[in-house]
């Protein structure tokens, strides 16, 4: 492979399946993921963990942190920022969805990487996080023993939904055994909070920046999925993150779903509007 692009080999027999009528698609779970930033003085670095080698999905792959929503998302907590409405208008969702999302986002956020969009204040944000009662509420979290909207109220805090910024939306192909309709946020780190691995799906967590992430990618040093990719080319003309954040109300969030057609025998995987990871596969399914 030219690049590291994620590719599983089993995708071209799963597609013909598909196209076959003999596998039908499963539908995709909702789920969010958020790209964090810090200033360096080399410009914005972005958080980034790798999958384990031995998960079922994009195992091996460096993406952000994030996961499924969770059906208790959805319950009332304290907000500060946008009105659920506009995050509604943004998300292209009901407010009842716009919420969770948001919730999942943060939760994930938490889980994953130990950092926490919320404060005592809807102008304050908390400070360090890794006490031990700090990780036995986030072991809760992830055990799902503790629902988000619990652990805001138990400790008073509020969602600091105006720190996020919707950034994309990508959504898993209907070939997929596991599917994810997935909203991508920005988040600057808050000051006092630090990143830390924190999630059992990944072995190893780096700072690094937009361009050499992708320069990893595109060297086929680092396995990503397109994605992750495509938001890391789309952070590097931006110096600082806050100038990230500032312009994430003008991307495009209409969701991105991969095309597969059959063309002169060879089956062609794309995505579009990012012709960089179209894939033209033989008919036998070699790679």
């Amino acid at each position: 492979m030219s690049n590291g692009q994620w590719y599983p080999p089993e995708w071209p027999d799963r597609i013909r399946a598909l196209a076959s009528g003999e596998l039908t698609a499963v539908p995709p779970k909702r789920a969010a993921t958020v790209i964090l930033l810090r200033d360096t003085a080399d410009g914005p670095a972005v958080h980034m963990l790798r999958r384990r080698a031995s998960m079922a999905f994009a195992g091996g792959a460096y993406a952000y942190p994030g996961g499924g929503v969770d059906a208790r998302d959805s319950r009332p907590v304290r907000w500060a920022g946008p009105p659920l409405a506009d995050w509604a208008d943004r998300l292209g969702v009901d407010t009842a969805s716009a919420q969770a999302i948001v919730c999942a986002a943060v939760r994930e956020t938490y889980e994953e990487a130990g950092v926490l969009l919320a404060g005592l204040t809807p102008d304050t944000v908390v400070g360090d996080t890794t006490g031990d009662d700090w990780e036995a509420d986030r072991r809760a979290l992830v055990d799902r023993e503790l629902s988000f909207a619990d652990f805001l109220d138990r400790r008073g805090l509020v969602l600091r939904s105006d720190l996020l910024a919707a950034w994309a939306r990508w959504i898993t192909p209907e070939f997929e055994p596991r599917r994810y309709d997935t909203w991508f946020f920005v988040a600057a780190l808050p000051k006092g909070q630090r990143t830390r691995n924190a999630s059992t799906e990944a072995d190893r967590t780096v700072w690094i920046r937009p361009e050499d992430a992708a320069a990893g990618y595109d060297k086929g040093d680092l396995l990503m999925m397109p994605p992750t990719v495509s938001t890391l080319r789309a952070l590097q003309p931006y110096a600082t993150a806050g100038a990230a954040l500032s312009a994430a109300a003008e991307q495009d969030l209409t969701p991105v779903l991969a095309k597969a057609r059959l063309e002169e025998g060879r089956l062609v995987l794309s995505w579009p509007g990012h012709d960089e990871f179209t894939k033209h596969i033989p008919k036998e399914g070699s790679r």
